[in-house]
């Protein structure tokens, strides 16, 4: 078979890494990819979002299977375009994707199947918005409508703060398009659990539970970012309250979109809030996390072009994963600066180093033969345990031997875990 993987980060490198082990792969390709993924694929220099570029060469390469890696070729319809072109490409359509693409349309498809979730606002007018933040009151959350690379998400524990992201967002329009419309909710307290599953349109396929950590310093202060680290298995998530985020959450979610004439194919990832034994929806992402991708796929044993396959073609009636027992923890080391401005081109070092961990390339490149940093997240190094300590002590290890000027990184990834299993 031969396979196309879309994207340039830390998720598409592990898509590749574990791409690369299926024996049914004969030819492997990313586009654009990086200087680690060109290790295991063929990198092509085309643009995520250059959906004519990817048509075109998923012809030409006689591609079998596409699979795509971030939310932006999903929301611009690339899986419609190589629908019609008689490509098979892994993911939903635009109109299924608008669950990442418009936080507004995702409110207001879980509100008509009672998906369990945050008391909400949809807004279009600044006024309008910061008249309903003094009527609810603080805490509450301001998110960006569209698609903002994880940082559309504002918490703001005053009145004040959460007018000041409005008017960043609607009127000094800091991020854009996305910030036209905006949603303001009910802040909610508790622990946030990633939980993907794989859909046909019909039948939907738990993952393994994992853990984001989304703001940049530890304790889980500072600003939001694309994700700083995370691992797998989340404890927080038992036997029953699985089964009750698939029967309230992810299940109405599916078939909703089915009765619409929206079948949706592809990964489901609900980021949710846990306490005690409820979970309420946080938002939904089209597409593989980043970084929980890393630790999903050093884990699953199950040979992934299967699971793709099967899940395109609708038949994933029967399918079942096979998980290594052992946890995963993820730690992204990121530029100095990050999530804001950062400086590219700083030399790494240490990376051949590591032996322990598997090392995710996202920011990086290839400078005179010389390897780079070329973006905020830079490395995420991944690592197996028969504990999350375990995990966590060779993840740590091995990111010590690494080393940029500038270089920073979060040093407590997995203390839910680890607290959690100390108490």
């Amino acid at each position: 078979m031969r396979v196309l993987v879309i994207g340039s980060g830390g998720r598409e490198h592990a898509l590749v890494w574990k791409l690369r082990r299926s024996p049914r792969v004969q030819a492997l390709y990313c586009a654009p990819g990086n200087a680690g993924i060109a290790a295991d694929a063929e990198c092509v220099p085309i643009a995520a979002d250059d959906l004519p570029g990817l048509e075109r060469f998923a012809r030409e390469a006689a591609i079998d299977l596409t699979v795509v890696g971030p939310e932006l070729p999903l929301t611009l319809g690339l899986v419609d375009r190589f629908a019609a072109a008689g490509l098979r490409a892994f993911g939903p359509t635009a109109a299924a994707a608008r669950l990442e693409g418009s936080k507004a349309f995702t409110k207001e498809l879980c509100h008509q199947h009672h998906v369990p979730g945050a008391a909400f606002g949809v807004f279009r007018d600044p006024a309008d918005a910061t008249a309903y933040i003094r009527e609810v009151g603080a805490p509450v959350v301001v998110k960006a409508d569209g698609l903002a690379s994880g940082k559309g998400v504002f918490i703001c524990p005053t009145v004040a703060e959460a007018t000041r992201a409005v008017d960043e967002l609607m009127r000094g329009r800091v991020l854009g398009d996305a910030g036209t419309q905006v949603v303001v909710e009910e802040f909610l307290e508790g622990e946030e659990v990633s939980f993907m599953a794989l859909s046909d349109g019909t039948t939907v396929l738990p993952l393994a539970t994992s853990q984001d950590h989304k703001r940049v310093h530890d304790g889980d202060r500072g600003p939001n970012t694309g994700g700083m680290g995370a691992y797998s298995p989340a404890p927080v998530v038992g036997p029953a309250l699985h089964e009750r985020v698939m029967r309230e959450i992810i299940e109405p979610v599916v078939h909703g979109l089915a009765r619409q004439g929206t079948p949706y194919v592809g990964v489901l990832y609900a980021g949710l809030m846990v306490q005690g034994d409820r979970a309420k929806l946080l938002e939904f992402n089209v597409r593989f996390g980043d970084p929980e991708a890393q630790v999903l796929l050093v884990r699953l044993r199950s040979d992934l072009v299967d699971l793709l396959e099967r899940a395109t073609a609708g038949r994933l009636a029967g399918a079942s994963v096979d998980w290594d027992p052992r946890a995963a923890v993820c730690v992204v080391l990121a530029a100095e600066g990050y999530p804001g401005a950062v400086e590219r081109g700083r030399p790494i070092a240490g990376v051949d180093e590591v032996t322990e961990a598997v090392v995710f390339h996202a920011g990086t490149r290839l400078s005179d033969g010389a390897l780079v940093t070329d973006g905020g997240r830079v490395l995420g190094v991944t690592a197996l345990g028969d504990t999350t300590r375990e995990a966590v002590e060779a993840a740590y290890g091995a990111a010590a031997r690494i080393h940029w000027p500038g270089m920073h990184y979060r040093r407590d990834i997995g203390h839910c875990a680890l607290a959690r299993g100390a108490a």
